[in-house]
C-alpha cells in the first residue's frame, strides 16, 4: 500500500521504539503472547506521545480493553481476520483525522 513498517515484538519493545522515534500510526494488537496487553501498550505511548494515532486489531470481539483503549484516543478498531482491503482503508481514515 505504499507506507513504510516497522514491527516489535512485544508492548514494552513498542514503548522503548516510540521513545527514540515518532510514528504516524500505531497498529495495536489487543492479546499479546506475554507482558502488557494492547491497552496498556497504549497507554505507555500515550504518556510519551499523547496525540499518538492508532488503530486496533484483535481477533476476538470488542472488549473492554479495546473500549478502553479507544477512549484514551485510539481509532478504529478492526477485526481479524480482516482484507488487505479493509486495513488500507482504515489507516488511511486514521491518518486522514
Amino acid at each position: 500500500l505504499g507506507y513504510t513498517t516497522e514491527a516489535v515484538s512485544s508492548g514494552e519493545e513498542a514503548i522503548e521504539y516510540v521513545k527514540e522515534r515518532l510514528v504516524d500510526l500505531i497498529v495495536l494488537d489487543m492479546i499479546m503472547p506475554k507482558g502488557m496487553n494492547g491497552c496498556e501498550t497504549y497507554e505507555g505511548i500515550k504518556k510519551i506521545h499523547p496525540k499518538q494515532k492508532a488503530i486496533i486489531t484483535s481477533g476476538f470481539a470488542e472488549t473492554e480493553d479495546v473500549k478502553a483503549a479507544r477512549k484514551l484516543g485510539a481509532g478504529k478498531y478492526i477485526k481479524k481476520p480482516y482484507t488487505i482491503d479493509q486495513m488500507g482503508m482504515t489507516i488511511k481514515e486514521e491518518l486522514e483525522k
